[in-house]
This record gives C-alpha cells, structure tokens and sequence, in this order.
C-alpha cells in the first residue's frame, strides 16, 4: 500500500511514473519582444507561453497525484498542441500516465481552465485524451467538451480549490 503525496491525499494509482526531462525554454526574439508587433499564437506558445503571462504555461500545470508536473510526466507535450490563431482555435490532447487513471477528468479540467485564463476569449478550446491511451476516454472527453458541466465542476470549491493548487506554482 503506497501513501498518498498527492493533491488528493488517498492512496496513488500510479505509484512509481516514468518522469521525462523538461524541455528547454523557447528563446524570445527581440519581434516578439516589440508590444508594437502582433504576435500570433501557436503550438509552442500554447504549450510554455512566455508572452501570455509567465505564470501561464500548461507544461508547468501540476500533476494532482505527483509532486511533478504535467511535462515531466509526459502527459502533455508540443507535438499534442494544435493552434489555428487565424481560426481562433486550440487543441490540447492529454496522455494520462495509465489507462485507468482517475485523475484524468481533473488533469484536463486544469489544462482547460488554464487555457481559459490565459487566451483571448476568442479561442475555441479542445482539451481530450489523446485517442486510444484511457479506457474512459469518451466518457472524459464528453464531459470536458460540455461547456455546462465545466462551469458546474468550476462553482464546487472543493473542485477548484484542487485546480488551483493543480495550476499554482510548487515551493
């Protein structure tokens, strides 16, 4: 029986994860630096965000069961981040670290409300589980896709409570 470390306090259902190394930081170049220069949104923005406010990256969002994050669990990568800035769209496809994780909803709850905060509210957001790698990955992506039921899991404190810790930065 293994404790609990995690955000959640109860027993961990995937005890020992494989833990990836971080990617490097993008270089910011002195274009992107210039306020007087629009500046497109794409996939590596999405996925390390140094000009959507520093604190807003989901390679950094926290894994609710790990005291690691998303990135060096391999749960989210650049490759998965689909962006269409003149569609106003973005994709997000998630891989929980096994097929029965239960954390899954709560992972992709945090990755959209990260995105929510963190994009012009003219972005299309789809957050899923990348196909094939959840034996509920359905039932996750229904509930993730339905704007009410997202609203709804936002207005349980206890809920967001755990979201923020899952988007707070680690001491």
């Amino acid at each position: 029986m293994v404790g609990g470390g995690g955000m959640g306090g109860g027993l961990l259902e995937n005890a020992n994860p494989l833990i990836y190394e971080r990617s490097g930081e993008r270089p910011v170049t002195a274009g992107e630096e210039d306020e007087q220069v629009p500046d497109s949104i794409d996939a590596r923005e999405i996925f390390e965000s140094p000009f959507l406010h520093l604190a807003h990256l989901i390679r950094s969002i926290n894994d609710p069961e790990h005291p690691l994050t998303l990135e060096e669990l391999n749960v989210v990568e650049q490759v998965r981040v689909q962006v269409s800035d003149p569609e106003s769209t973005v994709a997000v496809a998630f891989t929980p670290t096994i097929p029965h994780c239960s954390m899954a909803t709560l992972i992709g709850l945090s990755i959209k409300v990260k995105l929510l905060r963190s994009l012009p509210q003219r972005f299309k957001l789809d957050v899923h589980i990348t196909p094939g790698t959840h034996a509920s990955e359905h039932a996750v992506n229904k509930q993730l896709a339905d704007k009410e039921r997202v609203a709804a899991a936002l207005e349980n404190t206890h809920l967001l409570e755990v979201v923020n810790q899952c988007l707070s930065a680690r001491s």
